[in-house]
């Protein structure tokens, strides 16, 4: 387990779905040790959570996995898309959105781009990567208690298999035990909104005669709105192996146990329009859509991430995104913290920057199913169309947190996206050079801060050396020109200045998630005074 010299390990990780899994990863590429439990035996074996958008395949892209998951992901590489049909062999048939990316106009913005990969084929990857790294993963093994006092987190561990038990002294826990998480609940940590939206019977079944009644129709889902055959069809394999969301309503007395073989194949038969179609059932697992937030995301050395602190409606995959973004905003800031180059107070921002972000989130993941008249969800639109996906995947903002200089009454996702280069905004993508190699400025966030200066901006360049040397900080520095003294070249057509929103003796101080933590449009009269009180508002060191 790594544990310190006092005998304590550094974080404690409960859960090890998606985003307990990431931490992991996360946590393990910055070096920092520490134990995860997950009190099922291994990694999810239902097809759920599929849609992993373009800010998060860049964090894996960062952390050296999206290759891979790109690879488990292959089988549905050409699937695009939300169909709406009566049925599937009917002739009433809408796209709500036909491409993720029309045209490809995302390269402008990204080195990356979406991914379906359900999590059966994406939490084995991680895990794969994960257990390379700094860490220790422990399948089969639950948290039974803890107790926390001023100095760390003590924890009664026990392996499911065996019944032996184990109690390890942690410095800090990160809870990722899901929505019904017995770590907030533990804490008394209250939540906030509307709560339960609808339920879903997800069902898993083998129907190699599906693929001739879709034929060359590549959806990530089709919402099937015939009242015998109403739900969600979603493609495993685009051959015989599919998911079906049925509408659920616990709420009228109907129980789990009602959804037999043969009413859940009668239903599929019905949303397919081929009432003779061979069915194998393979599986089933209720599903319940949320908007909830959690008051606190802290409670002294407890954090909350992913569904203990959030819940959101499936529409847009948004909750699975915001839970792995939460883990990732959080591992740096543990490893800056236990790596002594930044104060305890770096680790209240955590909640400050992530659950307004979920707040807003989970608005929009159920104003998108009321738009999309999600099977079980009987709601009315409220304003139209939904537009600004691109904005919540990419353009979310941190108006208060680990920032200086950020907007405090800005959203915190927008209506439309914008790449400015603002304080508290994600560092926008430009292609440059390093060493002659081609890469894209947000490869260079992950370890440590970063600051980035124009061609001119020697004086900052100069600052950040000094200045990271006396505060103890690992602050790197790249000054970025044409120029043979420059460490980053613009690509051809690339506009390092307008893109980041400074000028050629600007620069702008970007944290280790790839957030820009400040700028400076210009040169100043005493860069070593300003940057050295630029870190340590930012990084707690006062």
């Amino acid at each position: 387990m790594n544990p310190t010299a006092d005998g304590r390990l550094p974080v404690l990780i409960v859960g090890g779905s998606l985003v307990g899994l990431s931490t992991s990863l996360f946590l393990g590429r910055l070096g920092v040790p520490h134990l995860l439990v997950e009190k099922h035996a291994g990694t999810s074996h239902h097809p759920r959570g599929r849609g992993n958008n373009v800010r998060t395949m860049e964090l894996f892209r960062v952390a050296g996995v999206e290759p891979a998951i790109r690879e488990a992901a292959s089988v549905l590489a050409e699937n695009h898309g939300i169909l709406q049909a009566a049925t599937l062999a009917g002739d009433e048939q809408e796209w709500l959105f036909k491409e993720i990316d029309p045209g490809g106009a995302l390269r402008r913005f990204s080195p990356s781009s979406w991914c379906l990969c359900s999590q059966n084929d994406l939490e084995p990857v991680l895990r794969r990567h994960a257990e390379g790294l700094a860490g220790e993963l422990r399948f089969g093994t639950e948290m039974v208690s803890f107790e926390q006092d001023a100095d760390g987190v003590t924890a009664l561990l026990r392996n499911r298999e065996t019944g032996a038990e184990q109690t390890v002294r942690a410095q800090y826990l990160v809870a990722a035990d899901g929505p019904r998480s017995p770590v907030r609940e533990r804490l008394g940590i209250g939540q906030t909104g509307p709560g339960d939206l609808f339920h879903n019977v997800s069902i898993t079944f083998r129907a190699a005669g599906m693929a001739d009644v879709v034929g060359d129709r590549r959806f990530i889902a089709c919402y099937l709105t015939d009242p015998q055959g109403a739900g969600a069809l979603l493609p495993v394999d685009n051959r015989e192996h599919w998911v079906f969301h049925a509408p659920w309503h616990p709420e009228r007395g109907e129980a789990l146990e009602e959804f037999t073989d043969e009413r859940c194949i009668a239903h599929i038969r019905a949303a397919a329009g081929v009432p003779d179609l061979a069915v194998e059932i393979t599986g089933r697992a209720p599903w319940h859509a949320a908007q909830r937030v959690a008051e606190r995301y802290r409670v002294g050395r407890v954090f909350l991430a992913g569904d203990s602190a959030h819940e959101m409606s499936p529409t847009g995959a948004f909750g699975s995104n915001t839970g792995i973004q939460d883990a990732h905003n959080l591992a740096w800031k543990l490893a800056a913290v236990l790596g002594g180059w930044a104060g305890p107070g770096l680790l209240e921002s955590y909640g400050r920057e992530r659950r307004p972000v979920a707040e807003a989130t989970s608005e929009r993941a159920t104003a998108r199913s009321a738009e999309h008249r999600h099977p079980g969800y009987d709601v009315n639109p409220g304003t139209g169309r939904q537009r600004g996906v691109l904005a919540v995947a990419l353009g979310y903002r941190y108006p208060a947190g680990a920032v200086v200089g950020a907007d405090p009454d800005g959203p915190a996702v927008p209506e439309s996206f914008a790449a400015d280069g603002s304080p508290g905004s994600r560092a926008p993508h430009v292609r440059v050079r390093r060493a002659g190699v081609p890469v894209s400025t947000l490869d260079l966030f992950e370890t440590v801060p970063v600051l980035l200066a124009g061609p001119e901006a020697h004086a900052w360049h100069g600052a950040a050396e000094l200045v990271g040397k006396r505060l103890g900080v690992p602050l790197a520095a790249y000054r970025v020109g044409p120029g043979a003294e420059h460490e980053l070249a613009p690509e051809e057509g690339a506009d390092f200045g307008e893109a980041y929103g400074i000028g050629a003796d600007g620069a702008v101080l970007v944290r280790p998630d790839g957030f820009v933590a400040w700028r400076s449009a210009g040169a100043a009269d005493d860069p070593e005074a300003v940057l050295t009180g630029v870190l340590e508002a930012v990084l707690c060191l006062v």
